[in-house]
């Protein structure tokens, strides 16, 4: 077993043949030239004629210096699969690799059948040099649109968790992970390397990272690039791997280099795969690791304008700059380009010579074809099993209290049971499986962890199928992986949290909502995020953990990928749940608390108001539906919908005249229009839920700007008045949270009654006992640490119940009733 201490390995020379490395060397040559050339030219794609300026380019972008080592070892990777058979996947981690990539996969054809207009031809490499990086064309870097990709790369940090999560789980595959040193430089990816305490050979597949360091970024030197080949081997064998050098600036010995490595790799591999098959897996692996020194921009210019560009950060985009305006310059590009012997890669039509071309992997072998990077061979559907298994029994709404997602925890214990013989769903956690009420899974699974582990009942074993590590890039990441090629999971996380990978989530609805439209992708499963340990129920833990800014993140999105739940309770939550699990192609966020809250609807009410995503609550409220209310009080969430409620039943207590609506919203994008989003009501469906004219109170569980947001485009949207997080908060007491952020009860009572179109007897007198009741819970919590009992222990109840036959008798009672310490048990009649 490795250790820091050990020297490092540089990896041995491999025998090529000269005829080999020479065609080796021309293939290198051939992926160069079309980089450079969709990088500057958009005519005169062979330089059959002398370049002219007008074959450049008016704008030049693109980035060169990362380009020639992604080539390289795209050779050498695909001379790895010629020779064994092996399914390999190319995770692309340089930033704006693409022109390389691009140049990678036309060369092996894959380009061009999916893309038959890009044809292997010289209206082919016309069309290739000018789509890239132009108006209608293809971006620098790699995307959707790029074959065999499945991993984004403008934003860095995420290659290397991408790359674990597709060979979880899929054991013949493996994961070619190039890592820029730029972008090792980033918190996800330095997290990534602590892949081998989750990697199982037994049943995943291998992750082969490649370190490409060449020293700089855009425009400054790199950590790993400046530290010594021992200090970086040593960081890769604390985490677990078995690193190799391979550097040098002579192509002829980098290329025997490369080779021996990979071959050395690839055995290793096997070795480790094939013991643990057979005799199980003791331990984390020592996975093989690749650090691969070449120069930035090797091949390209070496001195431009008295100034060293190849070997430095001045290649790392365009290295000849303005070469329309700059004679020199020119010359110069011209010059590098014909130094690849264009002639001599291409015939007279531009197709690749026969002996190049068989350089390359054939059919679904190819890095550009593999199923595994379009979303896996076969995308089976989970076997969910009939949620009546798990219905929470509801006599009368709201007067029963169950931990919301703990029957969501019993669903996902099933799923593990029936897909044991078909693994293909895994739970991604930071360390709250358990704290979020999910922890029914640990009946029939343990947590993931290949280090040795202690008999201490913490239910952590090499063969648990949750995964938990507490880092949401690391979690988040993995399942994007998971899914991207094929399988399906969920991500659970606490809400506050969820926004350090929020970037990720961003990210990923970007490739969906590309990917969509590239009718060679198929569907992927959809980005599950479940979001609990919520802003309101946070009190104990404090400010730091009350955030809903995901909610916000995500509602921004494109509407063709993103779908918003906020479930009220436990049956509305398996509702959602199992929508999200068998749809694809969708980033689907569910927004609920972990705590006990109160349960309101029967599995078939939960089912309806699923669908329909937004519901009068007709129980709830006393305007017999028929009726225009007075007051519509609509809500989202499980504490805005309990606030909601209370607030309705103070009102109809103590203003029985008051024609009172409730709307539960549970499906956050039925509120914008149909031509925002397509869950968007009808103005139809939206008056008659709120009516076309009468002032809406709101309890919402995120920033009311996002309330507003949703609003856009409805008409008279300033009807609406929202109450939600505002920022306020700290250790505290559970209905201290919605008093500070005037969401309670008794705000919203108060915001309503401030709204209606002409007196009622009775309000007076609620707004008297609302302030009352604020000036009084601010008292009592500090002097009691705990919430006043009429807010703790208050259940639904049918305000109807509890009206006394005489107005004055029903307001002088009203405080009695409210302090009652159970209340879903009212008396028969009218009380005494």
């Amino acid at each position: 077993m490795g250790t820091a201490a050990e020297p490092t390995q540089h990896a041995a020379v491999a025998e090529l043949p000269p005829l080999e490395l020479a065609l080796l060397q021309r293939y290198w040559d051939a992926a160069n030239y079309l980089t450079v050339a969709q990088i500057y030219l958009q005519e005169n794609a062979l330089l059959a004629e002398p370049l002219r300026v007008e074959h450049i380019k008016p704008r030049l972008l693109g980035h060169w210096g990362t380009s020639p080592g992604l080539s390289m070892i795209y050779l050498h990777l695909n001379r790895l699969i010629r020779r064994t058979s092996a399914e390999v996947i190319f995770l692309a981690g340089p930033g704006h690799g693409g022109p390389a990539v691009v140049a990678n996969t036309y060369l092996e054809g894959t380009y061009s059948e999916i893309y038959p207009l890009v044809s292997q031809d010289q209206a082919g490499l016309r069309r290739l040099i000018r789509q890239f990086s132009t108006p209608g064309g293809i971006p620098s870097h790699v995307g959707p649109a790029t074959p065999g990709s499945i991993h984004e790369g403008g934003e860095l940090g995420y290659s290397l968790m991408h790359a674990t999560g597709a060979v979880m789980d899929n054991p013949d595959l493996i994961a070619a992970c190039v890592i820029g040193d730029g972008e090792a430089e980033t918190g996800p990816l330095e997290g990534s390397w602590k892949a081998p305490a989750f990697l199982n050979p037994e049943r995943d597949g291998a992750v082969l990272p490649i370190l490409h360091l060449n020293g700089y970024k855009i425009s400054g030197a790199t950590v790993l690039g400046r530290r010594t080949d021992d200090d970086v081997c040593a960081l890769l064998r604390a985490h677990g791997w078995e690193p190799v050098v391979v550097s040098g600036t002579e192509p002829a010995l980098v290329h025997a280099a490369l080779a021996a490595a990979l071959e050395t790799a690839y055995a290793e591999i096997r070795r480790i795969q094939l013991t643990a098959r057979r005799h199980g897996a003791h331990g984390p692996a020592r996975w093989p690791a690749i650090v691969f020194r070449t120069p930035k921009g090797w091949t390209g210019p070496r001195i431009v304008d008295g100034n060293q560009v190849e070997g430095t950060f001045r290649a790392h985009q365009v290295p000849l700059a303005g070469v329309r305006d700059n004679p020199a310059h020119l010359a110069q590009l011209e010059a590098w380009l014909r130094s690849y012997h264009p002639e001599e890669l291409f015939d007279v039509d531009g197709r690749l010579q026969p002996e190049l071309a068989a350089l390359a992997p054939s059919g679904e072998a190819r890095m550009g074809a593999t199923p595994s990077s379009r979303g896996g061979r076969s995308t089976l559907p989970l076997p969910l099993r009939p949620l009546e298994n798990y219905e929470v029994p509801i006599g009368s709404p709201g007067a029963t209290l169950v931990e919301t997602t703990h029957p969501l925890g019993e669903l996902l214990r099933d799923l593990y049971i029936d897909t044991a013989a078909d693994p293909r769903f895994r739970l991604f956690c930071p360390d709250e499986t358990n704290s979020n009420r999910l922890g029914a899974v640990f009946e029939v699974t343990d947590r993931l962890m290949m280090e040795p582990g202690q008999d201490v009942g913490d239910r952590i074993s090499q063969d648990g199928r949750v995964v938990e590590v507490l880092s949401e890039h690391l979690c988040q990441g993995w399942l994007e992986g998971y899914i991207l090629t094929g399988r399906h999971g969920l991500f659970a996380t606490y809400e506050a949290f969820a926004m350090v990978s929020a970037s990720m989530t961003v990210q990923h609805a970007k490739w969906l909502q590309h990917a969509r439209e590239l009718p060679w992708r198929k569907p992927v499963p959809s980005l599950n995020i479940l979001l609990t340990s919520t802003c309101w129920r946070n009190d104990h833990n404090g400010f730091s953990h009350q955030g809903p800014g995901l909610i916000d993140t995500v509602l921004s999105l494109s509407g063709s990928v993103i779908r918003v739940y906020l479930p009220p309770d436990s049956n509305c939550l398996l509702a959602a749940a199992e929508h999200a699990l068998l749809s694809q192609n969708y980033v689907n966020l569910l927004v609920v608390d972990k705590q006990a809250h109160p349960q309101y609807l029967t599995l078939e009410q939960a089912r309806a108001h699923a669908a329909a995503g937004a519901s009068i609550w007709k129980w709830a409220g006393n305007d017999d539906g028929g009726r225009n209310p007075d007051v519509v009080l609509a809500c989202a969430g499980d504490v805005p919908t309990e606030e909601i409620l209370a607030a309705a039943w103070l009102l109809q207590i103590y203003v029985p005249e008051l024609r009172v609506r409730v709307v539960n919203v549970m499906d956050a994008l039925v509120l914008p229009p149909g031509d925002v989003h397509p869950h968007g009501l009808s103005d139809e469906a939206f008056e008659a839920l709120f009516t076309t004219d009468v002032d809406v109170v709101v309890a919402w569980h995120g920033y009311a700007r996002a309330f507003h947001q949703l609003l856009h485009g409805r008409p008279d949207p300033g009807r609406f008045h929202v109450r939600g997080y505002t920022e306020q908060g700290t250790t505290t007491t559970p209905f201290d949270m919605v008093v500070q952020n005037k969401m309670s009860r008794y705000h919203l009572a108060l915001a309503a009654l401030e709204r209606l179109q002409k007196p009622f007897a009775g309000a007076e007198k609620l707004a008297g006992h609302c302030n009352g009741m604020l000036d009084r819970h601010s008292t009592y919590i500090r002097e009691h640490l705990e919430d006043m009992p009429e807010i703790s222990s208050w259940l639904w109840s049918p305000p109807n119940l509890w009206q006394a036959t005489s107005c004055s008798y029903h307001l002088e009672a009203a405080d009695i009733f409210e302090r009652r310490m159970i209340l879903n048990s009212p008396p028969a009649g009218n009380p005494s």
